[in-house]
């Protein structure tokens, strides 16, 4: 065997175990990403729900509540970038990223100062790399989040947004993430959840009562109160929801990478296989005019001889 045909053997080997690495990845990728669908789908209307209870509290009284109620003049707001702990899903990381990033830089074009608070190894590695501040990061639960991770991640935001600016609280809070439409469309985008935007909030309660009026109600003891316990599991289920889309995101975008690679090997196997039969057959034509070559000089010598 030449030279040429070994290289190109070898080629189509390491080839072939690669296609096989990627093609499983993208079967787990497929089947995580329908649980994660499932998942999405059943929190959607418990966060909707309490959102509308929020909004009906918040509308429904005159109370002024640090979390419904804007600053005069915020100065400081707080940022949560949701990314993946793992690679090999396209462009996934780097859109929600290049999101948190223009987000960042109208917050500062505002004269407010932002809080980094960074969900994912994708997202702490590109601020330890440009080496900016962080005030708390969470890894290892992106691909299978649960509430119990919501509420860790939940607690310090809550904390920040109730605590005076002077003490190093924050007037506002913003997520970025990615939002799971259907298995080849996945968009990264930002919302600001504190303080709540009625307006907004009331819209979306519209929507999902398909048009409801917003019930009145009576508040005991009172309306700050209910808002005091309300408003966290706003921010916890809100948080929740928004890990959720994100896995799901991020599982559509490794199956739809790993099936890009597992296409792109099998035709480089192809182009690599017919470079491999030219050259072998390149190597059959040698050898038979060798043979030729040499069973003629013999007869030519043999003649002579005689």
């Amino acid at each position: 065997m030449g030279a040429k045909l070994r290289v190109y053997k070898r080629r189509i080997r390491s080839v072939t175990a690669t296609k096989k690495i990627t093609k499983a990845m993208e079967m787990i990728a497929a089947s995580r990403v329908v649980k994660a669908q499932r998942q999405v789908a059943a929190s959607t209307p418990y966060a909707s729900e309490l959102t509308r209870a929020v909004t009906a509290v918040a509308t429904g009284s005159n109370t002024q509540h640090p979390l419904t109620t804007e600053a005069e003049q915020p100065t400081r707001a707080a940022l949560l970038l949701i990314t993946s702990d793992r690679g090999l899903a396209g462009g996934y990381s780097s859109n929600v990223i290049k999101a948190a990033e223009k987000l960042t830089e109208r917050l500062k074009a505002e004269g407010k100062e932002v809080d980094a608070y960074i969900v994912g190894r994708k997202g702490v590695s590109y601020y330890s790399f440009r080496e900016r501040k962080v005030v708390e990061s969470w890894t290892g639960f992106t691909d299978n989040p649960t509430y119990a991770d919501a509420k860790a991640v939940a607690a310090p935001l809550i904390a920040a947004v109730q605590q005076d600016t002077a003490e190093g609280g924050v007037d506002e809070l913003h997520i970025v993430t990615t939002e799971f439409i259907s298995m080849m469309t996945q968009t990264a985008l930002d919302d600001r959840l504190l303080p709540l935007r009625l307006d907004k909030a009331a819209q979306e309660s519209e929507e999902t009562s398909k048009g409801e009026i917003l019930p009145l109600f009576d508040f005991e003891p009172s309306a700050e109160d209910v808002l005091d316990a309300l408003l966290p599991r706003y921010v916890e289920s809100r948080i929740y929801n928004a890990l959720l889309q994100a896995a799901a995101s991020k599982h559509a975008a490794t199956r739809r990478a790993m099936k890009s690679a597992t296409d792109n090997a099998e035709e480089l196997i192809k182009s690599l296989s017919r470079l491999a039969n030219a050259a072998r057959q390149a190597e059959i034509t040698q050898e038979i005019s060798e043979i030729v070559g040499g069973a003629s000089a013999l007869a030519d010598a043999t003649a002579g001889s005689d």
